[in-house]
């Protein structure tokens, strides 16, 4: 199957229909959230926090990271010394969660896709870990992130090989033909979670804005 096969709460939010119900889902889920990902030997948030302080300045700021979850991303870059990060989710009960760690300086319930509360150019740098995925967010989830972030500033993303094939590769080609992104490193695909059968690959990206289109 090109979106893989998955049970329980992993496979219910890959095969939502809509934000609501991505949001209540994750709502249901969030209590276990963390552990269940750690069972499956969860490897986006590792990769993206890589990419990220190789292609960012420790205690460069702000920071986004959108689509932040309970917050696990968050955790590690307060202790790698990136001091000040706001983070994004369209879940309250993910949001609760992350909020008890105290890392966040902000956070903010909003769903990638739509129009988000931040001036333009506003971000040092974004981490978007996980979200671009089967039932979340597609390319439409790019141009938001694109105008937030400053000229010289650094998107990173996990995208899955679904959605890579189906636009999302052609979409960044095209914005680098127009001078607005940079891609400074792709990985190799990678399974995000080996310990899911069923998962299929993803890759990270790191994109640095030019300029806002």
């Amino acid at each position: 199957m090109a979106n893989g096969h998955h049970e329980g709460a992993l496979g219910a939010v890959y095969n939502a229909s809509g934000t609501e119900e991505v949001a209540a889902l994750y709502d249901g889920w969030a209590e276990t959230y963390d552990a269940d990902m750690a069972s499956a030997g969860y490897r986006h948030p590792s990769i993206c926090l890589a990419l990220l302080a190789r292609h960012l300045p420790r205690g460069a700021a702000p920071l986004l990271d959108a689509g932040a979850g309970t917050g696990l991303i968050g955790e590690w870059l307060a202790i790698l010394g990136y001091a000040h990060v706001e983070g994004l989710d369209i879940s309250e009960g993910m949001l609760a969660r992350a909020a008890a760690k105290s890392v966040y300086a902000a956070l903010h319930r909003a769903a990638l896709g739509n129009p988000l509360p931040f001036p333009d150019g506003h971000f040092a740098g974004i981490v978007s870990s996980g979200v671009f995925t089967s039932g979340h967010v597609g390319v439409e989830g790019l141009p938001e992130l694109v105008r937030i972030t400053r000229r010289g500033g650094i998107l990173v993303l996990t995208v899955k090989n679904t959605l890579w094939n189906d636009g999302f590769s052609d979409r960044l080609a095209t914005l680098e033909r127009g001078g607005i992104l940079e891609r400074a490193e792709e990985t190799a695909p990678y399974v995000s979670m080996p310990g899911e059968t069923g998962t299929v690959p993803s890759r990270g990206v790191v994109l640095k804005v030019l300029r806002h289109g």
